[in-house]
């Protein structure tokens, strides 16, 4: 199936790996030139090098208005926009100061809000756009040992929702993605620093987080990084022009929902 993607050129935010990584490559092998996004030179360059296709990278963190701009600087010109940029930890609730709270909101909400402000105009110019948020299934259902990741979660949802209402009929289509849980690289060092505390094998957390923690998981398994790829690949192509303000799950069936 031709996506169509050939020569559109796209940004993936935090890609040097997981889930932003996957989606760059793919991105890239069906023909998109992607501009790959991360903290520090040393990690984008890798996974620049790691990636076929037509590929460039800009170290810059879109976590401040100065790493912002310092993108804006480098990349005039997008057809699609994939915020994937996010942080999570677990954190009780009374134990989560004012400081985190803004920090988690400048990394997972304000980041694609900057981004997306600033490329959006030519998008509405040519009349084609895509912009993709990367949000969670934590934002339908708010984990009690994240909330504040949750929260920002609930709010990406929303912010792509408005944004597609502001602008409808213009070729450009912006929605959100519910990732479930995935084995990216962020959750694999966290299950195996639980495996190495609790004594236990990386399979027997797993299991034990499927269990008690995402007993409603219709996957019983963490999702691949590909996996979730692959759908915001689709949303990004010309067949998925008919998709717009929607939040699309792949979340391996942990939303207990038929819609």
């Amino acid at each position: 199936m031709d996506l169509g993607l050939r020569n559109k050129r796209a940004l993936v935010t935090g890609s040097t790996a997981g889930i932003g990584f996957a989606i760059a490559k793919l991105l890239a092998r069906e023909g998109a030139f992607v501009y790959v996004n991360g903290r520090t030179e040393e990690r984008v360059n890798k996974a620049v090098s790691e990636i076929e296709g037509k590929v460039d990278g800009v170290a810059a963190d879109l976590t401040t208005k100065e790493g912002s701009e310092k993108l804006f600087a480098r990349v005039k010109d997008l057809d699609i926009v994939v915020n994937n940029l996010g942080i999570f930890e677990a954190t009780p609730f009374l134990e989560i100061p004012d400081s985190e709270w803004m920090r988690f909101f400048e990394a997972n909400v304000l980041s694609g809000i900057r981004v997306t402000r600033n490329y959006l105009p030519t998008m509405l110019q040519k009349k084609w756009g895509r912009v993709i948020f990367i949000s969670s299934e934590s934002g339908l259902q708010i984990p009690a040992e994240m909330v504040h990741y949750g929260v920002t979660k609930t709010a990406q949802i929303a912010v792509a929702r408005g944004i597609a209402e502001s602008f409808p009929a213009s070729g450009v289509t912006v929605n959100s993605v519910l990732v479930g849980p995935t084995e990216s690289e962020g959750v694999s060092t966290f299950v195996e620093g639980l495996a190495s505390q609790q004594g236990k094998s990386k399979e027997d957390i797993a299991r034990d987080f499927f269990e008690h923690t995402r007993p409603t998981s219709l996957l019983k398994r963490f999702e691949t990084p590909e996996e979730v790829a692959a759908m915001v690949v689709f949303l990004c192509s010309e067949a998925a022009a008919a998709t717009t303000g929607s939040a699309i799950r792949v979340d391996g069936g942990v939303v207990k929902s038929i819609v």
